[in-house]
């Protein structure tokens, strides 16, 4: 009998202010250091995507996003180098409460607004990946598996 299959669910936040989107500067985290990031983490047990970006904002920068505010731009089969497989659902919001603050600073080295359509070249290229396919539209994608 073939085993199940099983993947890690990632969840991206796209914030968007005036044209650009946050992005998080990876260190002491073993993976990424020294890249930029979208304020993202993992789904934990019994949470929604919704319930989980969500989590994320508050936890890793401060802000409070209503769900109703949240738009769902594209969901991502994504294969890293190492052959871990994830799925990654990416969601934007125009509004929010709070100012975005760097919450975690033992994992993150600072926040920057970034133009999506030319992304720092120090951009992990998971959520890079994912942010053109959001920039062109597209609501599916697979990444990765051609290695």
């Amino acid at each position: 009998m073939k085993e199940r299959y099983g993947s890690i669910v990632d969840v991206h936040l796209i914030l968007r202010r005036e044209g650009r989107i946050l992005l998080a500067k990876r260190i002491n985290t073993g993976f990424g250091d020294g890249f930029f990031n979208l304020p993202s983490g993992h789904l934990e047990q019994g949470e929604s995507v919704i319930e989980g970006v969500i989590r994320e904002a508050r936890e890793e920068i401060g802000v409070v996003v209503d769900p109703a505010a949240l738009t769902f731009l594209h969901v991502m089969h994504h294969r890293g180098a190492s052959g871990d497989a994830r799925i990654g659902f990416f969601f934007e919001a125009e509004r929010w409460e709070g100012e975005p603050a760097n919450l975690e600073p033992e994992k993150c080295g600072g926040l920057v607004w970034a133009d999506p359509d030319a992304l720092p070249e120090n951009t992990v290229t998971y959520p890079a990946a994912g942010i053109a396919q959001c920039q062109g539209g597209a609501p599916f994608s697979v990444d990765g598996w051609d290695r």
